[in-house]
């Protein structure tokens, strides 16, 4: 790895550090990322790291060639954001879904530069402990030798020692039913001083209106503390994907109406097409 691209990483890191009270907790925040490794690098020291740690690092702040694609905000975005931002002012609690593809996930990795604003990606494999462990990874807390028990207590002890915190829980339709009433927990102990937002596909609504139908442990609560509803994001419009592709070097009208009509209101594939549009080169898109 060139000089070059090992400093304007060390500047990225540096803007990243920024969003957390000390530079150990940013240390601690990132995986597989010692503390003085961070160190060396802020300092640096780089004569023994390797480039795979470099990438390491680079990958988990978010540093990269920003030139090669440029996010738009559309309306679903936008729409998402004013929830987040309402969500992290008045410490309110929402659950908000969209379909896959509609820039979810983009809204929330770009709201994590605001402080106190902390994103988990879920997943299926998750248990209690792993949960816990990412939220104190996300806050940049050591949790090692800690018990699942203990590992919740330090959680909303930070989370109540945070100025307006957000926590948003991206895809927490793949949450295990057990791993998702920790979201009553969080809800009963940071009621009124921490934000919360569940966001997720339609999966979500139609899981807890069967829970709730099925009278099935926890669900109705659930349902409770996000005010009994759902706030659902508004499609991906034309308008959209004209503004991404104009952004994109796409400005030709037939081209963008083949963007359109190929991208059935995903941004995956919008971006897909585009790449394709821009590389005739290619066999197929």
């Amino acid at each position: 790895m060139e000089k070059t691209d090992k400093q304007q990483i060390v500047l990225s890191l540096k803007e990243y550090i920024g969003r957390y009270e000390s530079q150990n907790k940013a240390a601690n925040s990132l995986k597989g990322v010692s503390t003085a490794t961070i160190s060396q690098m802020v300092n640096g020291k780089w004569d023994l790291i390797k480039d795979e740690m470099w990438r390491n690092v680079a990958s988990q702040i978010g540093h990269g060639n920003t030139n090669e694609w440029q996010t738009v905000k559309t309306d679903a975005y936008e729409r998402l954001n004013s929830i987040l931002t309402d969500s992290q002012t008045h410490s309110n609690v929402f659950a908000v879904i969209g379909k896959a593809g509609t820039g979810k996930s983009n809204a929330m990795k770009a709201f994590t530069n605001n402080a106190n604003a902390y994103r988990l990606q879920c997943s299926e494999f998750w248990n209690r402990k792993i949960f816990l462990a990412e939220l104190l990874a996300a806050m940049g807390c050591d949790y090692t030798g800690l018990t699942v028990a203990e590992m919740m207590y330090e959680a909303v002890k930070r989370l109540k020692q945070k100025d307006r915190p957000l926590l948003m829980l991206d895809e927490a339709d793949k949450l295990s039913d057990q791993v998702l009433y920790f979201f009553i927990t969080l809800y009963n102990e940071l009621e009124d001083h921490c934000g919360i937002v569940l966001c997720a596909t339609d999966h979500l609504k139609k899981r807890v209106n069967k829970g709730i139908a099925l009278n099935k442990k926890g669900y109705n609560e659930i349902y409770s503390r996000i005010g009994r509803k759902f706030i659902e994001l508004q499609d991906i419009s034309s308008n959209d994907v004209t503004k991404i592709c104009a952004a994109n070097g796409i400005t030709d009208r037939s081209k963008i109406k083949e963007v359109w009509d190929d991208c059935d209101g995903d941004l995956r594939r919008v971006k897909r097409k585009i790449h394709a549009l821009k590389n005739q080169n290619i066999n197929g898109d």
